[in-house]
């Protein structure tokens, strides 16, 4: 037979185990290592979508002065189109080609991940397919769409920060 003294051996203790409290650990360090990196991409793209309103607000002054020329050439035209623009505190600056390409410059200083090297981001007019604007002979026809977040514009934003509306042509 037992005594009382054994006995004692096998009654719970209340409270947590050092095991328990182990685990609990490593379930928050584990949450914690999924959820703050992706939590720091939601914020700089929420961040970004400043610099893609910028680009729009832009675009619509790119088709007023293209489609409403009465002449072919545009080419001078064009540059001046966003003239308006006042920096923000998340973009720098942005600038018209004579295609009518819109370049934003991101402000790298309040973009947490955007760096100098990675701040442009590009709208290019298309008239047809996939035929870009020409400025000189394109001027009085209609912008049939716009290729955004291109490369081979000059976009160096990484495509993850963009928003997806600005991932192809729309």
């Amino acid at each position: 037979m037992l005594s009382s003294k054994s006995n004692r051996y096998f009654e719970t203790q209340p409270g947590f185990a050092l095991i328990d409290l182990m685990i609990a650990i490593a379930v928050i360090g584990i949450l914690a290592a999924i959820v703050l990196p992706a939590y720091q991409d939601y914020t700089v793209k929420a961040k970004s979508s400043e610099v893609m309103l910028a680009a729009s607000a832009c675009r619509t002054s790119v088709v007023a002065a293209v489609q409403s020329s009465s002449a072919a050439n545009v080419s001078s035209i064009l540059p001046n189109a966003c003239d308006e623009f006042t920096a923000t505190q998340y973009v720098k600056s942005v600038t018209v080609s004579s295609n009518g390409t819109i370049t934003v410059l991101a402000d790298e200083a309040n973009l947490s991940t955007v760096t100098s090297t990675t701040n442009t981001l590009t709208l290019a007019p298309i008239q047809t397919g996939s035929n870009a604007l020409e400025g000189i002979t394109d001027g009085g026809k209609t912008i049939a769409g716009w290729r955004c977040g291109s490369v081979a514009d000059g976009t160096t934003i990484p495509a993850k920060y963009l928003p997806s509306s600005c991932r192809g042509t729309y």
